[in-house]
């Protein structure tokens, strides 16, 4: 799924090159499920491998990293030894997107 597909774009009036942004994307909450799962991150783990992992799909790196406030936001190499959650419903999480950035 491509993240920004559903985000709106903008352009400056003042822009006579037609250039076009992207409105502010917001990422929303991600409910606890008892189906969830936790892994302690190893030496050669990725949100983007992790996600290929579990969900088939290594643009969904986004969903892990949202649903855990202990990773930094500007990366997706990981420190092993934290614990991560892996939610176990992407699908969810895709519809929440979608309608909070609608």
């Amino acid at each position: 799924m491509r993240r920004y597909s559903s985000i709106k774009t903008i352009s400056n009036p003042s822009d006579n090159n037609g250039a076009k942004f992207y409105s502010t994307v917001r990422y929303p909450q991600i409910p606890l499920s008892e189906n969830d799962i936790y892994v302690l991150v190893e030496e050669t783990d990725r949100l983007d491998l992790l996600a290929n992992q579990f969900y088939g799909d290594s643009s969904l790196w986004w969903i892990i990293s949202a649903a855990n406030d202990n990773l930094s936001k500007n990366s997706i190499v990981l420190e092993p030894g934290l614990q991560l959650r892996i939610p176990s419903s992407p699908s969810l999480v895709l519809d929440l997107y979608n309608k909070v950035n609608s």
